[in-house]
């Protein structure tokens, strides 16, 4: 297991991201904004996950602000 894993704020927005795909699954929308709507929810998991891989602490804040 990896250290983000751990983390509550992962567990929640992993959370956040399944809830987003299960509204944009029951809403009509165009494709494209379903899409971005759906990679701007994983991208918040992404960067805890990366955010935590970093050695510099000044690294893994900037990781964290941009999630």
């Amino acid at each position: 297991m990896f250290d983000f894993e751990n983390l509550i704020v992962y567990e929640k927005a992993k959370q956040f991201n399944v809830d987003v795909l299960k509204l944009l699954n029951r809403i009509s929308l165009e494709f494209y904004v379903k899409d971005q709507l759906g990679r701007a929810s994983l991208s918040v998991m992404l960067n805890i996950a990366e955010g935590t891989g970093r050695l510099r602490s000044k690294d893994k804040r900037h990781f964290l602000v941009i999630s």
